[in-house]
């Protein structure tokens, strides 16, 4: 979830560190500037920043040139990709750390002590005692408590652990990494939405249990996930990663595949570029699952433009019970209306709160990311995505929006 909207939750240690009163006030003026825009911004010369407006192509050719043309990636053929589920994500992980050979790599925004903590130490302090390289990047927004309750315990094994952006007077507190990522010997890689926190434990349909998505992904473009780690572990301070932690990687699935990092930028970053080529990708179906939905004006125009052409387009949200985000809540409602009048199909998910970011366009394009749909994420944060083109993959996340659309109600104007 976006930096500002996790430490909502936790005043208590905003406290601690001394920091609610200006990233509160730096909150309400990020959405209160996205408030005004989607008022102001409606005739299609207003400046709104980057906003696609040529159409994209369907072929698998064609979109992977615009992917190249608009974000630098090209999608890489050979992939298997597994859709993660909910407190799945942590057997795999559990299982996959274990089997290290060489490296075991994270970056992660959230690490809190709990039961999620506790088997992730465990396995990775397994693997340093064994002489495996264990490469640790944690943001220090996120993850306040985390030096005093985990790192300990981690470095006393011999993983290298290093803060991300540590939190300084006079530094930008919104500029934060909220990038999840597991990369195990260079060829195999964990992202979505996860924290590591009790919260993402569960089966997602208990209120306490976060649903969420992640994929476990093998093939070459786990490199890209690895550089995306790197760059980070450089900003904090580590050296060049080794020669092994990049190996070459054979193709071995169907899947094709591009992993897209984003960082901050003055306009628009490469998070806004990626989801607007998506949604502008669609012309039969677009379903949208995500947890902050405080769109940019370009991204709910081309949403309201599609509504229109007659793609069936639907997006799941939180509901107001159980959204952990009181400003995300309080902005959804004007932002989904639009929307509503134009036939989108918005749903709400009832069991608990709905955290998980991923879409699904046609019958074989989909994302799964740490992207939020907000103006942190589409400007201030480090974030990542896997962007995986393959029918049986398309068909695996559907079926897992419909199951969780049956849990969900449908919200009307």
């Amino acid at each position: 979830m976006s930096a500002v909207f996790d430490k909502l939750r936790s005043l208590p240690s905003w406290a601690k560190r001394h920091r609610t009163l200006a990233v509160v006030s730096a909150l309400i003026v990020t959405l209160g500037t996205a408030g005004l825009g989607f008022a102001a911004c409606k005739s299609d010369d207003a400046p709104r920043g980057f906003e696609l407006r040529v159409a994209v192509p369907t072929s698998q050719a064609g979109f992977s040139l615009a992917l190249y043309q608009t974000l630098g990636a090209r999608m890489t053929p050979g992939h298997e990709v597994t859709l993660i589920s909910n407190g799945a994500v942590f057997d795999e992980l559990d299982k996959s750390i274990r089997a290290a050979r060489s490296s075991v790599h994270v970056v992660m925004y959230i690490w809190e002590k709990g039961a999620a903590s506790d088997r992730v130490v465990a396995a990775l302090v397994d693997r340093a005692r064994a002489g495996i390289a264990c490469r640790i990047v944690v943001d220090d927004f996120g993850s306040p408590d985390f030096d005093e309750d985990v790192r300990p315990q981690l470095a006393e094994a011999g993983c290298e652990v290093r803060t991300f952006r540590p939190i300084l007077e006079g530094t930008d507190e919104l500029a934060r990494n909220h990038r999840k990522i597991v990369v195990v010997d260079g060829n195999m890689a964990f992202v979505g939405g996860f924290g590591i926190r009790d919260e993402w434990l569960g089966d997602g349909v208990t209120s306490e249990s976060w649903r969420e998505a992640s994929v476990r992904l093998v093939g070459p473009a786990v490199q890209g996930a690895q550089q995306a780690m790197a760059e980070n572990w450089q900003e904090a301070g580590g050296a060049f990663l080794p020669t092994e932690a990049f190996p070459r990687i054979a193709p071995l699935g169907a899947a094709s595949v591009a992993v897209i990092g984003s960082s901050a930028s003055s306009t628009s970053n490469r998070a806004e570029r990626l989801m607007q080529l998506v949604f502008q990708a669609a012309t039969r179906r677009l379903w949208i699952a995500n947890a902050y939905f405080v769109p940019s004006e370009a991204m709910l125009s081309m949403l309201e433009r599609k509504a229109s052409e007659g793609v069936d387009v639907r997006l799941l949200v939180p509901s107001k019970e159980h959204n952990d985000s009181k400003a995300s809540a309080g902005m959804q409602p004007l932002k989904v209306g639009s929307l509503i009048e134009r036939g989108v199909r918005v749903l709400a998910y009832q069991p608990s709160m709905m955290h998980a970011k991923t879409i699904v366009v046609d019958d074989d394009l989909s994302v799964v990311s740490s992207i939020n749909l907000d103006p942190l994420s589409s400007s201030k944060l480090e974030e990542i995505a896997v962007v995986i083109q393959d029918t049986t993959f398309a068909a695996s996340l559907a079926r897992t929006f419909e199951e969780d659309s049956a849990r969900s109600e449908r919200v009307e104007r």
